[in-house]
């Protein structure tokens, strides 16, 4: 169990998913008038020092704000997340798009990657070890504030059409979550410092294979989560 107080929990709560929704930097200020913290900004800001110091946070390159370090996403992804349920016509609309493919696992996993694709507003991506990667989504990247820098997305672009890197990416996931996060830092190398891997492993004629979303370190979790779950399990019901 994580040794934060519940305000400490509080605060850095607040603090992601201010981060994620506006790729800024975040201040006790702005925490104090978007979230109800019910404490001064002076103390707010006391907190965040000490969740500088836990390795939580770390100070922004250009404002006096803190973002979040791979040590809070994955903490937030795994216990501090309100998840959402995916509603009924999400779960519908999904097994629709894959549902003729069903048969034919390189065209189920071409579909499952436009379905990752739109779904996370990023590029998806699915893959068969040893065999083939299919992937969707390119434009979306363009749509991301970090993917502004020509850096960023050259590297992406490269990584995606290599699959023993890949491969090396998906080995560094190794709770026991059904999701696995990588973050841009955990990555090896400083142009994906701002880039986040989502994935799935499941089975597909015997073969291994990953479902997977690639994009900002921001992803919408509490969506994308119980989708590529669900994802995961739709692909396991049609190969059965």
């Amino acid at each position: 169990m994580i040794d934060l107080t519940a305000r400490q929990i509080h605060i850095l709560r607040a603090l992601i998913e201010e981060f994620i929704k506006t790729a800024e930097p975040v201040g006790s200020d702005t925490l104090d008038k978007k979230f109800s913290i019910g404490v001064s900004p002076a103390t707010i800001r006391n907190e965040m020092v000490y969740l500088t110091k836990q390795g939580y946070l770390s100070k922004g390159h250009t404002s006096a704000g803190r973002v979040p370090t791979p040590l809070a996403m994955r903490l937030y992804v795994n216990e501090l997340m309100k998840e959402r349920e995916l509603s009924v016509a999400d779960e519908v609309s999904a097994k629709e798009r894959i549902w003729h493919s069903r048969h034919q696992p390189e065209a189920l996993l071409r579909e499952i990657a436009h379905v990752l694709a739109d779904r996370s507003h990023a590029l998806g991506l699915a893959m068969v070890s040893g065999q083939n990667i299919y992937h969707s989504g390119y434009a979306n990247l363009l749509n991301i504030p970090e993917f502004y820098d020509i850096n960023v997305t050259r590297q992406v672009f490269s990584m995606i059409e290599e699959q023993p890197i890949l491969e090396e990416i998906f080995n560094l996931g190794t709770n026991e979550n059904q999701v696995q996060v990588v973050y841009g830092p955990e990555l090896g190398n400083p142009n994906l410092q701002p880039v986040g891997v989502m994935y799935v492993s499941t089975t597909i004629g015997g073969q291994k294979c990953q479902l997977c979303v690639i994009g900002s370190a921001r992803f919408e979790y509490w969506t994308l989560v119980p989708m590529l779950r669900y994802l995961r399990g739709l692909v396991e019901e049609l190969a059965a």
